[in-house]
């Protein structure tokens, strides 16, 4: 079994940081692209930001310049830098990751809360 553990999220006033981490129980060479996604309450889960596990980004627009998404293989973690947060952005956030052979595999979601 796969499980990905999150932490980092908190309450931050509009405008703050928070830097969220992800970490795999797995070996870092099965670990392929990892992706950070959101959920607002009541909605949908929505991709935010992917990575390579060679390191190439994405990152949607609604955060370029603001988000930065980045991997440490050696430690099978995944993190979101979130600088500039607004109230707009309250939910929980999810990593995911593909493991080969084994699949897709979701955190457990970490809850930002940002106030106005």
């Amino acid at each position: 079994q796969v499980q990905l553990v999150e932490s980092g999220g908190g309450l931050v006033p509009a405008g703050g940081t928070l830097r969220l981490s992800c970490t795999a129980s797995e070996n870092f060479v099965n670990i392929h692209t990892m992706r950070w996604y959101r959920q607002p309450p009541g909605k949908q889960r929505e991709l935010v930001a992917s990575i390579t596990r060679r390191g190439s980004t994405n990152h949607v627009d609604s955060v370029k310049g603001r988000f930065t998404i980045s991997r440490d293989n050696s430690k099978a973690t995944v993190y979101l830098q979130m600088d500039d947060l607004n109230p707009e952005y309250t939910g929980v956030d999810y990593c995911n990751a593909y493991i080969f052979t084994e699949g897709l595999y979701w955190g457990q979601g970490t809850q930002v809360t940002v106030s106005s």
